[in-house]
């Protein structure tokens, strides 16, 4: 799903409020989120999951193209790890 096709189920499913009252709750909603890993926090949504940052030390990497040998310095990068009855719901027979 992409971000138009949630918009547009969200604007179905709420019949009371406009297309642009929801795409702004998206856009804080997502903002939110966004702000609290960027300070180093963590999001959890229950039954959904949890979001978090993880380090990734620094390493030596190898440029495609010409073979040469680069510093790829070190970086948080942004965690998913999923929620119980996310699992449950999709591993279900």
């Amino acid at each position: 799903m992409i971000r138009s096709e949630l918009l547009q189920a969200l604007t179905k499913e709420s019949p009371g409020m406009r297309s642009e009252e929801i795409e702004r709750v998206v856009d804080v909603f997502f903002d939110e989120i966004a702000k609290r890993l960027a300070d180093g926090g963590r999001v959890e949504l229950r039954g959904f999951g949890a979001f978090s940052t993880r380090e990734r030390d620094a390493r030596k990497g190898r440029n495609p193209r010409t073979g040469e040998t680069v510093e790829v310095p070190g970086k948080r990068v942004p965690y998913f790890k999923a929620g119980k009855e996310m699992r449950v719901r999709l591993n279900a027979d």
